[in-house]
C-alpha cells in the first residue's frame, strides 16, 4: 500500500504545479464563477456554472464532481474538461467544490463529503433554469473520488435522513435541501433522481480502502492534505466496529436489485495502465451490477493509458495532458449522453 501512496503523492505534487492549456471549443460559453451553494457549519461551497451559447433556451444538464482521494484537489482541476463538454456539446456542465476530510480542522467525515455532493444535485435541480439549464434532465459524472460520489448519488440519494449519521439507520442530510423540505421529502419525492452517471476511473470500497491502510499515516494523502491521519468517521470509529457506517459510503455495498430499484445508463472507463483504480477493478464492480439485474452500461478502456488523464494541465509524472489524452474520452462521454438526452 505505501507505494501506491507515494505514487499518488507524486500526482498530487504535479498536480499542484499544472500549466493550464486552451481548451478546443465550437462555440463560446458564458461562465459564473464561485457560486455559493452552501455553507455547512460556515464552510462555503461553491460551484462554476458553463452555459453554452448556441441560442437554445434550454439544455441537458451535467454535474462534474472532481477527485483527489477526498483529500486534496478542487473543482478547478475539472475546469478544462468543463470548458471542453459545454463548449463542443449542448450542456450546462456544473462544476462542484466539497468538503475534502482534511477541511474544518481535519473534522470532516466521509458521510458530510457526500452530503455535500447531494447538496449540490439538489441546488442544481433548484436553480439551474436561471442559466438555461433542464432540472428534469441531469447527467453526473466524476473521476476516482469523485467516480466514488458520482455513485453514491445514483446509488444513495433516496437515503435521506434528517438525523444523517447521528444514529442508526444510517441516512444522509444533504448540505443544502430545497426550501421547506426535510430529507426525507427530498427522498420521497425523488429529488435526487439523476437520468445518467459517467464514472471516470472510479472508487467503490470504502471498507476494503479502510482495512488497506487509508486511515493510517502511511496514506501521505493525509500530509498533503495537511493533517493527520484519521478515519473516515473520526477516531473514535473503525471499520471492524462499525462497518456497517463504511458500508453506508461504499457503492459496492448498495447496488440494489434492479427489480426494486433501475438505475440510470451508465459509462464507465478507465486507462489500461491505471494502476490506482485498475480495469479490474471497474469490471468487477460492474459484474456486481449485472448480477443485480442492471444492464444499461457501457465500458471503455483507454488504451496505455493511466489514472486520472482527465485532469487539467499536464502530469509528467503518469505521461497524460488534457490536449493528448482527454478529448478522446470527453468525446466518448458526450457520445453517451447524445444517446440519453437527445
Amino acid at each position: 500500500m505505501k507505494r501506491a501512496y507515494i505514487f499518488f503523492l507524486v500526482v498530487a505534487l504535479i498536480s499542484m504545479t499544472q500549466v493550464l492549456g486552451q481548451t478546443p471549443q465550437k462555440h463560446q460559453v458564458e461562465v459564473k464563477k464561485d457560486v455559493v451553494f452552501a455553507s455547512p457549519e460556515g464552510f462555503d461551497l461553491t460551484l462554476d456554472v458553463y452555459t453554452p451559447k448556441t441560442g437554445k433556451s434550454s439544455y441537458p444538464v451535467l454535474v462534474v464532481i472532481h477527485g483527489g482521494g477526498w483529500l486534496m484537489n478542487n473543482k478547478s482541476i475539472m475546469d478544462q474538461m468543463s470548458e471542453y463538454i459545454s463548449g463542443n456539446a449542448e450542456y450546462v456542465v456544473v462544476n462542484v467544490n466539497y468538503r475534502l476530510l482534511s477541511a474544518q480542522n481535519n473534522t470532516v467525515t466521509m458521510n458530510e463529503i457526500v452530503e455535500d455532493v447531494f447538496g449540490a444535485v439538489l441546488w442544481v435541480k433548484d436553480h439551474i433554469a436561471e442559466y438555461k439549464g433542464n432540472p428534469e434532465k441531469v447527467a453526473v459524472t466524476g473521476d476516482s473520488a469523485g467516480g466514488h460520489l458520482t455513485e453514491m448519488v445514483v446509488l444513495a440519494g433516496d437515503n435521506l435522513k434528517s438525523h444523517g449519521f447521528s444514529k442508526e439507520p444510517y441516512g444522509f442530510k444533504p448540505s443544502y435541501l430545497p426550501k421547506g423540505k426535510t430529507a426525507e421529502q427530498v427522498a420521497a419525492e425523488g429529488g435526487l433522481d439523476v437520468q445518467a452517471a459517467v464514472v471516470s476511473y472510479g472508487a467503490f470500497d470504502m471498507v476494503g480502502n479502510a482495512r488497506g491502510g487509508f486511515e493510517k499515516d502511511g496514506n501521505i494523502f493525509w500530509q498533503i492534505g495537511g493533517a493527520k491521519a484519521r478515519g473516515f468517521f473520526g477516531n473514535e470509529y473503525n471499520v471492524d466496529d462499525n462497518v456497517k457506517m463504511y458500508e453506508a459510503v461504499s457503492p459496492i455495498y448498495l447496488i440494489p436489485d434492479a427489480n426494486k430499484k433501475k438505475l440510470p445508463p451508465h459509462f464507465f472507463h478507465v486507462g489500461s495502465k491505471d494502476t490506482t483504480t485498475p480495469p479490474r477493478s471497474i469490471v468487477a464492480y460492474m459484474d456486481k451490477m449485472k448480477e443485480k439485474g442492471h444492464s444499461n452500461l457501457e465500458y471503455w478502456v483507454h488504451e496505455g493509458r493511466n489514472h486520472a488523464y482527465l485532469d487539467s494541465g499536464a502530469n509528467e509524472f503518469l505521461g497524460n495532458s488534457f490536449e493528448k489524452d482527454a478529448i478522446e474520452p470527453l468525446n466518448k462521454i458526450i457520445a453517451f449522453l447524445d444517446s440519453v438526452f437527445y
